[in-house]
């Protein structure tokens, strides 16, 4: 039996919100973002807000039809399509962008700002892709293939469109689960400072797959 995925809206943006922050709280790099655990208890759902919001706003949400989980896409055009028209400039955006998120999520604390930046940095720009930010499943039904089905429900319309996928796993345990949708490392690891190790992988579209 199929998983039903549809498009989330804005009145999906607190359930959204609170899969990613539960599915979230014992992830390396949140753990490295706030070290706290109670402070994270109290905090972390800031963040996970404001990647929702920008998701919802530039990109694309899917959920299962049961809100048990999450899948959190932007569309990246290549450096050259982007609106400077040229090599995807200094990175001044991409600095100012991560002030702002500092600001609104927790304002004293710099690794916010810092792992947007890296992120930020370390992302792919000489290709058009589909890029999976975040992806959020329900701790209690974690294992069911749930995580899957939201990616390969993106892939499939990757692969007809020609278009490659790119993602930073945060554990190495997760890159198991990419590695069976297609993905493979990239060419290097983002170390975070005195922090975890995140994998960036990248898939190609698959041809010539029979279709329904």
């Amino acid at each position: 039996m199929g998983v039903g995925i549809r498009a989330a809206g804005e009145d999906d943006r607190e359930l959204v919100v609170r899969l990613l922050d539960e599915a979230f709280q014992d992830d390396p790099v949140s753990g490295w973002v706030f070290p706290e655990r109670e402070y994270r208890r109290t905090t972390h759902h800031r963040l996970m807000a404001a990647f929702t919001d920008i998701v919802l706003a530039e990109g694309r949400i899917d959920v299962t039809e049961d809100g048990t989980a999450c899948a959190l896409w932007l569309s990246m055009p290549a450096a050259d399509d982007g609106p400077d028209g040229g090599d995807g400039g200094d990175g001044g955006d991409e600095g100012d962008d991560a002030v702002r998120l500092r600001e609104s999520v927790d304002p004293a604390n710099a690794r916010v700002e810092e792992i947007a930046r890296l992120m930020a940095e370390s992302h792919p720009a000489d290709r058009a892709h589909e890029y999976l930010w975040m992806i959020g499943v329900a701790p209690a039904r974690q294992g069911e293939g749930l995580g899957s089905a939201l990616v390969q429900h993106v892939l499939d319309r990757c692969d007809r469109e020609g278009l490659p996928a790119y993602l930073e796993a945060s554990s190495e345990r997760s890159t198991k689960l990419y590695e069976r949708l297609g993905f493979t490392y990239a060419d290097r690891t983002l170390d975070i400072p005195d922090g975890p190790r995140m994998w960036p992988m990248w898939r190609e579209p698959v041809t010539g797959r029979d279709r329904p």
